[in-house]
């Protein structure tokens, strides 16, 4: 994956990340208001299905030091594909720092009950290597190895949604192997009623 779609990546791959710790009671209280997945995670990303209202976060330069935000407004469709072993979302969003636009494709793999996370961003249209992982009591959680440019790194995707009709994602580099953890994109989508 290379490093410039890892950072559109974010939003995208979930269009949805979490930017807070959670106890698990209320992760769970809010998956449930999502409507549950089954035990084996086929369904873990039906709560996204419909349109989305996106307010992204990006930290211009990671894992450099800097602390510069930069901010983005716009739309993440989300529609199911293969009765739910698929799907795909669509981000679009604009800022002072430029547009962003891309499509995430989430596979479901039955035998290891987890999926994979591609994307691609419309300005190359190369598709990234896949991020992996699950949701277990309300939150998703994915890994991936990627390079921000010689330098190979770690990806860590979180999803979670508060209610229903907002849900949070955050992408995050470790440059270290996992040890520590740098926060670099901020998703925050809430849903647009009626636009399924």
């Amino acid at each position: 994956m290379s490093a410039r779609n890892s950072l559109t990546f974010a939003v995208i791959a979930g269009g949805l990340a979490a930017l807070l710790a959670i106890a698990p009671t209320a992760a769970q209280r809010a998956h449930a208001a999502a409507g549950d997945a089954p035990a084996d995670g086929q369904n873990g990303f039906d709560f996204e299905f419909g349109r989305w209202t996106s307010h992204v976060k990006r930290l211009k330069q990671p894992l450099s030091g800097s602390d510069e935000w930069v901010e983005y407004q716009g739309t993440t469709v989300v529609r199911k594909l293969l009765d739910g072993r698929a799907n795909v979302a669509e981000l679009d969003v604009a800022g002072p720092a430029g547009r962003i636009e891309g499509v995430s494709l989430r596979l479901y793999d039955p035998q290891n009950r987890q999926w994979t996370i591609h994307y691609a961003s419309l300005r190359d249209g190369a598709l990234t290597a896949p991020i992996t992982g699950r949701f277990e009591r309300g939150r998703g959680e994915f890994y991936g190895e990627d390079r921000l440019g010689d330098r190979p790194i770690r990806v860590r995707f979180v999803i979670r949604c508060e209610t229903r009709d907002r849900c949070l994602f955050e992408q995050a580099f470790s440059a270290d192997a996992g040890k520590t953890w740098e926060m670099n994109w901020i998703g925050t989508d809430t849903r647009v009623r009626g636009g399924g």
